[in-house]
């Protein structure tokens, strides 16, 4: 038997409080998470998104840009980074090199 499980996720690139550096993180978003991230209209958009990361992401001072995968019923809504360089910041963040 074979199981799929479908998560919604945000991955985060900002500054954290302290020491104020850049960081980074991902949340697993629940189903109630995913309905408080709609918009007024009921959709998930970018804003609506980027207005539930404020007041909810609360390890970072202000975050740069995200990258979003949300399981919305049968449809997967992907909100992708507003700058393609955020990814691989984002990347190096999460797992640096090490230096030799």
């Amino acid at each position: 038997m074979k199981y799929t499980v479908r998560e919604s996720v945000i991955d985060v690139l900002g500054y954290i409080w302290m020491p104020h550096s850049e960081g980074a993180t991902s949340y697993t978003l629940s189903n109630h998470d995913v309905e408080n991230a709609r918009d007024d209209d009921g959709r998930l958009t970018r804003e609506s998104v980027q207005h539930w990361l404020d007041s909810h992401a609360g390890d970072f001072s202000g975050i740069e840009d995200f990258w979003a995968s949300l399981e919305d019923g049968n449809e997967t809504i992907e909100i992708p980074w507003k700058e393609e360089e955020n990814e691989f910041r984002f990347a190096n963040l999460m797992n640096p090199l090490e230096e030799w």
